[in-house]
Parts: structure tokens; C-alpha cells; sequence
């Protein structure tokens, strides 16, 4: 279905499947249009400041009352939430994977998510996981809501049509989805399979980052993000509501479909949004700038300027730096990077990490171009150059990101990764040219 512009985060905006279902002037009427419950979905407190106020009016066939029955324990062993450290052989490193494999048995959204890494605490709101997924089936019948924390969804094969209490969405690979926090949704295939990454935000929920001294344009802008037109389903049917909460998964069964909400406005609602987009700023004399000005969406902490996540990209771009080593830098950081790459190569490692890989830097383990980038940028005509081909892709915490035994285990684990590093050379001999041969 058509999306419409979402015109700004906090802004207020609506959209009705039957012409006249949104009540006009009162949120509550007595008697809501076409027989429809009036219902509020919160996803902040009521007495939040105007600007992170976040609330939607959903105008629905039956109340979610009605959509949640007895709910009995489920398992789903891949989804891991923090607190969560596992026991492992694998020892304190930087680490890189190959790609998951797709599975050969059937297994939809959530049977194919594992967790990478867990950080923080699911409990007090804190922190994040990363996961991948590899999915070969529709979810069908069954319907899901994260009570937990938002979930960034990053497709990297295959497009995922999701189906959502707001609308529908169609996300392929370069674009990217938010689903928020107590949004039930299902997920279906339009390509038979598919892949990708997903970023579990249990914190301040990502908003557009201050652009400072860059001014009003550039980076994301918000009339790129959109969110989906109110669609329904009057379905009744048998059918499961699947529920994440405090870590732990719990089922219902229902008599019809969750999806009901025949109109609604707000600001509490998914959204999507084009990569290809992004307008990144760069360097345009000399020096490398700080991986920073990348920053597509941000989760703030508690202190001003360290993010709960970052959600970073680095994209085709023109490289125009003179007198300079223009791929990242190497660095220690005190953020904690998981990184992904959709497509193409990324310039500071052009080899052995491939798309649908994955690599983890752990707070303050030096990380930077393996010897080959090294060697190419060092020796390369410095002349404009466009950085075509490629996206990659970076989940930032403040936090310590914990390995789950799934990611420590995984047989694409790159066991050989430390040994890009092996090739770099001292050149220290005392002269100010060093020695370079």
C-alpha cells in the first residue's frame, strides 16, 4: 500500500481506511463512527514534555481487550535479552563473521531471529541486542509485539512486508523499518526468503539527531521518513498473539485478527525509510571527520552527547580530502560497535568482510583498516573519487556488548580476522620520510 510523508517526528498526522472513520475535534466520542472503539497507544508517559510526547488515537473494530486472552509460556531459544551473558571459550577479541546461512527447514520472523550480542537490561530500559534473522516462511497466523523495546529492522536479502496495527509496509534491502515498542505486527516474504539485521532498542526510542553547526539540511531529512496509511483486517479467524515482555515470551490464542484499526492519528506509529536518501557531509579539504556525521537515528542516554545506540550508515559518497588518510582511522573507543554490511565493499575493509557479514568491536579494542586498505590509501592519487557500490551499516552503544553462546558458536565465525592486521609494517627509522618501501 501507498505510505504517507511523515512530516517530522512529535508532529501529529492521520489517516482512515473508510472515508469519515476518524472522529473530527474529539478523540473519544460517545459513539465513535461505523461502530468502532476508541482506544488510546501510549509510548511515553502522559505528563512527558510536549515535544517527546508520544501517543496515537487508533480507531479500531474490536478493543485490544478483546485481542488478549490467557497467555500461556512460549519458547523461543534464538532471542536472547540483557542481562544475558553466556558461558563460552571464546575469548575477549575483535570478531568478524561470514554471513548466516539460510535456513532448510520452514522458519518465519521470529522463529529465525538469534541473538548476536545482548547490552544493558531489559528491565530498567536500558541498553540494546543485536540480532540477525534468516526467514524462508510467513509468520501467517501469527501476530507479535515487543513489550521490551523498539525494534530497527535492517533488511539485507530479500524484501519483508509487515503487516502492522497502523498500516502496511514494504521493506527491501536499503531501506530500513521502526517498529515501536507494544506495536503488534506479522511479517511476510515477497521474495521467498530473507535476511538481515535487527537492532532491539530497550531505551529513549530513536529520534533524528541534533545537526548542530551543519544547520537545517543534510544527514536524514524528515521528509524522507514515512509511515503506512491505515489498512485493516475484519478477519475472524483463529489466530495467535505472541507477546514479548521482561525477556520472556508468552501466547494467546484469539478469534480474530489483531489488525482491526480502521483509522488513526498521532505520533506513536512505524515507520520507513530509503537509505539511499541519507545526504551525507564530509571532509571537503583534508582530514577524516569522526564517524558521527554518518548518524541516521539516535537513542539518547541519561548524559548529553553518549547515545543509548546510535544507528549509523556509510554510504556512497564522493572522497575529495587532500594530504590525507582518507578510510577510517585505527581508534579505541569507548562506544561499543556491531557493524553489518548490506551491499558492496566496505573501504576500510575491502576484503573478508562481505555483505550479510558482521563484525564486533568491543569497547576500547583497537580496530582500523586491515593492511591491505592501509597500503592502498597510503600509496593512492589523492583526486576525487566517488565511493560507489556500497553500504554499511553500524549499531553504536555506550554499553559493553555481551556475546551470546549462538554468536560464539556460529560455524561463520572468521577465525582468522585478527590476521588483517598481521601485514602492517613498522616504518619508524629515525627519518622524517620513514621508511616506506
Amino acid at each position: 500500500m501507498p505510505l504517507d510523508y511523515m512530516p517530522g517526528f512529535g508532529n501529529d498526522f492521520e489517516t482512515e481506511a473508510l472515508p469519515g472513520a476518524l472522529p473530527q475535534g474529539q478523540n473519544s466520542p460517545q459513539r465513535a463512527p461505523y461502530g468502532l472503539y476508541a482506544e488510546q497507544l501510549s509510548g511515553s508517559p502522559f505528563t512527558a514534555p510536549r515535544g517527546t510526547n508520544e501517543r496515537s488515537w487508533l480507531y479500531r473494530i474490536r478493543p485490544s481487550v478483546k485481542h488478549s486472552g490467557r497467555f500461556s509460556p512460549l519458547s523461543l531459544d534464538g532471542w536472547k535479552s540483557a542481562p544475558h551473558v553466556d558461558q563460552h571459550s571464546l575469548p575477549l577479541a575483535q570478531l568478524r563473521w561470514d554471513p548466516v546461512p539460510m535456513p532448510t527447514t520452514p522458519t518465519d520472523f521470529l522463529a529465525g531471529m538469534k541473538t548476536m550480542t545482548t547490552a544493558g537490561d531489559v528491565h530498567t530500559q536500558v541498553g540494546m541486542a543485536t540480532h540477525v534473522y534468516a526467514v524462508n516462511a510467513d509468520m501467517g497466523d501469527d501476530f507479535f509485539f515487543n513489550a521490551d523495546a523498539e525494534l530497527l529492522i535492517v533488511p539485507q536479502v530479500g524484501a519483508l512486508r509487515i503487516a502492522t496495527e497502523l498500516g502496511v509496509m514494504e521493506v527491501a534491502p536499503k531501506e530500513i523499518c521502526v517498529i515501536p515498542r507494544g506495536m503488534v505486527f506479522t511479517v511476510s516474504l515477497l521474495d521467498g526468503e530473507a535476511r538481515g539485521y535487527v537492532c532491539e532498542n530497550y531505551g529513549a526510542k530513536f529520534t533524528l539527531p541534533d545537526r548542530g553547526p551543519i544547520g537545517a539540511n543534510c544527514l536524514a531529512n524528515p521528509r524522507d521518513f514515512k509511515t503506512p496509511v491505515a489498512a485493516f483486517e475484519d478477519l475472524e479467524k483463529p489466530c495467535r498473539l505472541i507477546v514479548k515482555w521482561c525477556g520472556g515470551f508468552h501466547a494467546t490464542t484469539l478469534e480474530a485478527s489483531p489488525l482491526d484499526v480502521v483509522a488513526w492519528h498521532g505520533n506513536y506509529a512505524p515507520y520507513k525509510y530509503d537509505l539511499t536518501t541519507f545526504s551525507p557531509v564530509g571532509a571537503i579539504l583534508f582530514d577524516h571527520p569522526d564517524p558521527s556525521i554518518f548518524t541516521v537515528l539516535t537513542a539518547p542516554s541519561g548524559e548529553e552527547g553518549t547515545a543509548n545506540i546510535d544507528f549509523v550508515i556509510f554510504p556512497e559518497r564522493w572522497m575529495v580530502a587532500e594530504h590525507s588518510f582518507r578510510p577510517p582511522w585505527y581508534h579505541r573507543n569507548i562506544m561499543s560497535e556491531f557493524m553489518g554490511l548490506i551491499y558492496g565493499r566496505y573501504d576500510a575493509k575491502e576484503e573478508g568482510f562481505v555483505p550479510g557479514g558482521m563484525s564486533l568491536h568491543n569497547m576500547m579494542l583497537p580496530h582500523g583498516p586491515d593492511a591491505f586498505g592501509f597500503e592502498k590509501a597510503s600509496r593512492a592519487e589523492l583526486k576525487p573519487e566517488k565511493l560507489s557500490g556500497t553500504m554499511a551499516f553500524m549499531f553504536e552503544t555506550r554499553f559493553p556488548q555481551h556475546l551470546t553462546r549462538y554468536a560464539a558458536e556460529l560455524d561463520s565465525l572468521q577465525d582468522t580476522y585478527l590476521d588483517c592486521w598481521s601485514g602492517l609494517k613498522k616504518r619508524f627509522d629515525g627519518t622524517i620520510e620513514g621508511n616506506w618501501d
